[in-house]
């Protein structure tokens, strides 16, 4: 049997480095994200990443009913400004995006939901969390992710993207790492938003869900991404600032902006 699995294995493999490899020229290829999605969605790693949403109240529900997130645009569109379903819809619209442009997952076990869940609530991640659709608000994102789901694709993600910016956008280094690094710190204090019941929230302000799922976006944003170090480098800051002060100002605007 494992003589079998093996060429498939390859295939597999072979598949994911040709999405890796687009993904490192262009971080905005999405097709080719959901392909290395795909490569990394083995059942081992899948249960694992299942076993982790099984001890959260949260993600036990979701695993448990299998409720799949279906939106209307227009009528989010007609909620009150200062509601979660109003900050999606203008996401979506701000960025060109359509609900139905992502592909649609058949749902036959737990980790066939996993993924599709994922798929279906990610921009609703971005309106929550309030990062941008930038390469440094999807990497940020994706520090976020990292911190909230037990599994490679984040990571693999994060890599890609910072080997992009190594070769190609090594101007946008500091607006990147100053995302990643929020992500990852906001991720990991928030509770977790793997199974939580948007279409009931959708009608509530945004401020009231995000403070109660410990989620504060100050600093998320282009210009707060900024950090007080990224400004000393540009020379906003006076030149002779030790640089202990500096490293110390620039920690506490990405502490402050996950407290």
């Amino acid at each position: 049997m494992a003589a079998k699995n093996k060429p498939l294995k390859l295939i597999s493999l072979a598949r994911a480095v040709v999405a890796y490899g687009k993904i490192v020229r262009d971080p905005n290829q999405l097709a080719e994200v959901f392909s290395l999605a795909d490569s990394l969605s083995e059942p081992t790693m899948m249960e694992r990443i299942a076993k982790s949403f099984r001890a959260q109240p949260a993600g036990a529900r979701a695993l448990a009913e299998r409720k799949r997130v279906r939106v209307n645009l227009d009528e989010l569109d007609r909620l009150p400004e200062d509601t979660l379903g109003r900050a999606y819809a203008k996401f979506m619209r701000d960025n060109g995006l359509m609900p139905e442009s992502l592909p649609s997952l058949e749902v036959t076990n737990e980790h066939d939901f996993i993924r599709a869940h994922l798929y279906e609530t990610h921009d609703m991640w971005h309106a929550m969390t309030g990062f941008e659709s930038d390469v440094a608000g999807e990497l940020g994102l994706q520090g976020f992710y990292a911190a909230q789901v037990d599994g490679p694709l984040a990571t693999a993600i994060l890599a890609a993207g910072m080997l992009n910016t190594a070769l190609f956008a090594l101007h946008d280094r500091d607006a990147r790492l100053d995302a990643i690094t929020v992500g990852w710190l906001a991720g990991r204090r928030a509770k977790s938003l793997f199974g939580f019941d948007w279409e009931a929230s959708w009608r509530r302000p945004l401020a009231d869900v995000r403070r109660e799922m410990g989620i504060n976006p100050e600093g998320f944003g282009a210009a707060a991404r900024r950090s007080s170090l990224t400004r000393f480098a540009e020379g906003e800051r006076e030149e002779t600032a030790p640089r202990g002060e500096v490293a110390r100002s620039s920690n506490d605007t990405l502490a402050a902006a996950v407290s």
